[in-house]
């Protein structure tokens, strides 16, 4: 938005770079030989906690490490008494592949609980999906089955979770889908921009997306978090815990993260609200995988990003 932070990327391919060779101007890149047999290898060094980031996805992480994610990590770092390293790589296919998988750093910031591409630590925040509108509009929407639903145009990531629920209550024609992987050549804020400038009249976001450019916005909007779904249809689900993601090898990293997402809770919320990010208590076992329903496959909704 999540966030896989949050699995299910469709196109693309990673290109990383270490943050101190950056400069403003540049694009990050991958010496593709990196690591293979007889090349160079990262040693994995024990003072570091090295991120593994997007270089451009606000409110999340950037170069400048203006993000909630890259506050977050230096608020782990410090409590840990370790240095605060990252290493980039835009979130699309091949992203942990050629960044945590290839060793070249250590720490995913933000993925969902259940994700099973990685060892995940407790969770340390709960958000979800959310309706947003311009406050000059008049509407009032808290659930599916508000009339004012039907009276706009939409705007909603394609297939992502709140797709199912759209669908459901034949909400398909008011909506105008947006791509799953966003187009690097349009900022994070894309959605949010669109809602401002009058192009669609409701945009259906993931909330830390939403919250913070919601709140950076050059008029008013409304934030509202759309109900959990999952009862209704487990492709709906609304809501996830987030957790922060290591190599399944590391457990002894996850365990010194875990205690210091404890210790520095307090830290982390206050980082969370200041950047507008809607959070909602953690759902304890929501992590655990849940069994299989029977459903269409062509139905099939992916998890957030």
């Amino acid at each position: 938005m999540f966030k896989k932070l949050m699995l299910s990327l469709l196109l693309g391919s990673a290109v990383v770079s270490n943050a101190w060779a950056l400069e403003d101007s540049e694009v990050p890149y991958i010496n593709p030989d990196e690591g293979r047999i007889g090349e160079i290898r990262r040693v994995e060094d024990a003072s570091e906690f090295k991120v593994c980031a997007d270089p451009d996805n606000m409110p999340y992480s950037n170069l400048k490490q203006e993000g909630f994610e890259d506050k977050i990590a230096a608020v782990l770092a410090q409590e840990l008494g370790k240095k605060l390293a990252f290493q980039y790589a835009y979130y699309r296919q091949g992203f942990l592949r050629n960044t945590l998988n290839a060793n070249r750093c250590d720490v995913v910031m933000s993925t969902t609980s259940d994700n099973d591409s990685m060892r995940t630590t407790n969770p340390y925040y709960r958000s979800g999906y959310v309706f947003v509108y311009r406050k000059s509009s008049g509407y009032n929407i808290k659930d599916w089955d508000s009339a004012d639903l039907r009276k706009g145009i939409i705007g909603i990531v394609g297939q992502s979770p709140p797709s199912r629920p759209l669908f459901d209550h034949g909400l398909q024609a008011n909506a105008r889908p947006y791509r799953m992987q966003r187009d690097l050549n349009f900022p994070p804020s894309q959605l949010i921009d669109d809602l401002v400038k009058g192009d669609i009249d409701i945009a259906i976001v993931w909330g830390p997306i939403a919250g913070y450019f919601a709140k950076h916005a050059s008029i008013p909007l409304e934030v509202v978090m759309i109900p959990e779904y999952e009862s209704q249809n487990i492709h709906g689900k609304e809501n996830w815990n987030i957790s922060i993601g290591v190599r399944h090898k590391d457990k002894v990293r996850q365990q010194e993260i875990n205690a210091a997402l404890e210790r520095r809770k307090a830290d982390i919320e206050k980082i969370l609200d200041e950047y507008g990010v809607p959070h909602i208590p953690v759902v304890a076992g929501d992590d655990i995988v849940k069994k299989a329903h029977e459903v269409n496959e062509s139905a099939k909704i992916d998890k957030p990003l």
